[in-house]
């Protein structure tokens, strides 16, 4: 079967330009938040590149950039905003691939392929926020009502790309989704495997857990007349990992990321600690055993130490699973590129196909991370493997548009 003529080097060439918007002057680091001037400027360079392209260019309230082929259309992309600290690969590769099959289609005289670089899928406002918005799960008023952690609401950051900014996009007008993108784990690079067909998104759960116990002196509370909530994280941090062990799987994962202890000072027995609590599944159920896990063991640990518990709201979404019929194309294209190289996997990472799941048929493929590193400055993958991706994603496209 003849594969879209995409070209490598101009593929490679467009990566390399849109990591020096934001470069960090670190290995192959990027600093580009959402709304930042770098993200902007990167965006109307995308812009630019979309018209020459010959699509409609458009971009939403939100500032996720659109580039439309005309009638319906397969639509391809990512984001190409980054973390504080980030790499130059992290949703910029499925953005600059998606462009590359977008003009490889306008040369061959189709398909309709159609592009999108989603805003703030980094979570400066939020999780996957601009393409939340855009699916309809959360409202753009009560969007403008998050800020960042500097307090800056996003409706101020939003007026940002007012001069640039439409209405929203009509997902009707969009035949499927597929979301090009590199791991982000170990399992792809320690295989020495090329091309991850994704199964599915796993779902989250996230909650803000307190511990309040009796702020005191450090050095004259005895130790067996102390509410120490520093002692109570620890211990259900340890209590929590036991009573996990006969329920989760290999794939499970959990992480208390953010730690807020209060007084916060060296001579004091702290008197609260606000936490932040996370877990990710592919499994509604088990995400729903695991929040009974936490809650009951930290109410128990509150009472074994003396303190007092409370939990914030839960926030999360459910593990999406990938279109048969999406994810058969992206199967028999890398059974041809990278035969024997590749492996059906899950997704431990979120991403915009999440959201993009409420409106059409979803699928995602990803690319070797090396060592397994992503949201930091050393975040790369072999342009061996980059290319490999392209071809793949061009030979699924050909495949479902035929």
């Amino acid at each position: 079967m003849a594969r879209l003529p995409v070209n490598p080097e101009r593929f490679l060439s467009d990566l390399h330009t849109l990591r020096t918007f934001g470069a960090s002057g670190v290995g192959k680091g990027v600093i580009r938040p959402a709304f930042s001037d770098a993200d902007i400027a990167a965006r109307e360079w995308l812009m630019a590149q979309l018209r020459d392209v010959g699509l409609q260019v458009h971009v939403d309230p939100m500032g996720s950039v659109w580039g439309l082929a005309q009638g319906p259309s397969l639509l391809l992309g990512s984001h190409t905003d980054t973390q504080p600290e980030g790499g130059w690969l992290d949703g910029a590769l499925g953005v600059i691939a998606a462009l590359e099959i977008a003009r490889a289609a306008q040369e061959a005289g189709g398909p309709a392929v159609s592009v999108v670089s989603f805003q703030d899928e980094e979570g400066r406002f939020g999780v996957t926020t601009g393409s939340t918005v855009w699916s309809g799960a959360l409202s753009l008023d009560k969007a403008d009502r998050l800020s960042d952690r500097d307090g800056v609401p996003l409706s101020q950051a939003r007026a940002r790309m007012a001069h640039l900014t439409d209405d929203f996009v009509d997902p009707n007008r969009f035949t499927g989704f597929i979301e090009m993108h590199i791991e982000q784990g170990p399992w792809l690079d320690q295989a020495g495997q090329g091309i991850g067909v994704v199964t599915d998104i796993v779902g989250i759960r996230d909650m803000r857990i307190t511990f309040e116990g009796e702020q005191n002196h450090a050095g004259t509370t005895p130790m067996h007349l102390r509410k120490d909530a520093f002692q109570a994280l620890s211990a259900f941090n340890e209590r929590l990992n036991a009573a996990f062990d006969e329920l989760v799987t290999p794939s499970t994962v959990w992480t208390i990321g953010h730690v807020s202890l209060h007084p916060n000072a060296s001579s004091i027995v702290p008197g609260s600690v606000t936490f932040s609590m996370q877990w990710r599944d592919s499994e509604t159920s088990r995400l729903e055993q695991m929040e009974t896990v936490v809650r009951e063991t930290a109410a128990a640990v509150a009472t074994d130490i003396g303190v007092t518990c409370s939990f914030g709201p839960i926030l999360g979404l459910a593990p999406v699973a990938m279109n048969a019929r999406l994810k058969q194309a992206l199967r028999d294209s890398a059974a041809e590129i990278v035969p024997d190289l590749w492996r059906e996997m899950p997704s431990g990472a979120l991403h915009d196909a999440t959201n993009v799941a409420a409106h059409m048929p979803v699928a995602m493929l990803f690319v070797p991370s090396i060592g397994g590193i992503s949201h930091a400055f050393e975040e790369d993958t072999n342009e061996s493997d980059l290319v490999n991706g392209l071809a793949v994603l061009a030979g699924a496209v050909t495949r479902l548009t035929n």
